[in-house]
């Protein structure tokens, strides 16, 4: 499968917590072609401020591989992730991060931060941004022009 394929399951898990009532972001970790973690955003639902959807995919991984080092695995996720995912990224080894949207405000992979390419840092990724982009970035717009026509409502 192709980048453009496991982010295309991304965006599903992204619809997910959009209908939830969540921030539309869908996340997955993949190890050797077979996805192998999923997570969508859920801190509302889960009174969580870690329940990020990188975070619920690499649980979901490290869950399965029964380790928390998920080395040789890609995550994909539907969002540029935030400086506390790209911390637990760091640490579970992942070897390789795609994502589909930039994020302006919280983006620490070239954005508003670029930890990734952080040398005083002991682990660094590979990463690729801009896979599906446009689909990534139309499904938190809507998400979010929704929310502000329920408000002025």
């Amino acid at each position: 499968m192709s980048d453009e394929d496991f982010m295309q399951i991304a965006l599903e898990l992204a619809s997910e917590a959009a209908q939830a009532g969540e921030v539309p972001v869908g996340a997955i970790v993949v190890r050797e072609g077979e996805v192998i973690g999923r997570g969508s955003n859920a801190p509302i639902g889960l009174h969580d401020p870690s329940a990020h959807a990188e975070m619920r995919a690499l649980r979901d991984a490290a869950q399965k591989l029964g380790n928390y080092r998920l080395v040789g695995c890609e995550l994909y996720v539907t969002l540029e992730p935030c400086l506390m995912c790209a911390g637990a990224i760091f640490h579970a080894r992942i070897a390789r991060v795609v994502y589909g949207a930039r994020d302006p405000k919280t983006g620490v992979a070239g954005s508003v931060l670029d930890v990734f390419n952080e040398q005083k840092l002991n682990h660094h990724a590979e990463v690729a941004g801009g896979i599906l982009a446009d689909e990534c970035g139309a499904i938190l717009s809507s998400f979010f022009a929704a929310r502000r026509a329920a408000q002025r409502a």
